[in-house]
């Protein structure tokens, strides 16, 4: 959530056929997955998912 924060756009797009929902993101790291949502006018993440796998 940290690497979220600090670089928002540094992950890839949930859905890249959405071109309206570019402000939807994913990032993955090990066991750990993240859907979050970058809220620009309020200079804000809202995280949507997370899922652990194992």
């Amino acid at each position: 959530m940290d690497a979220a924060a600090g670089d928002p756009w540094g992950f890839r797009q949930w859905n890249a056929d959405d071109s309206a929902g570019e402000d939807v993101r994913y990032a993955s790291v090990g066991q750990l997955s993240l859907t979050y949502w970058v809220n620009r006018p309020l200079r804000r993440l809202t995280v949507r998912n997370i899922v652990r796998l194992g």
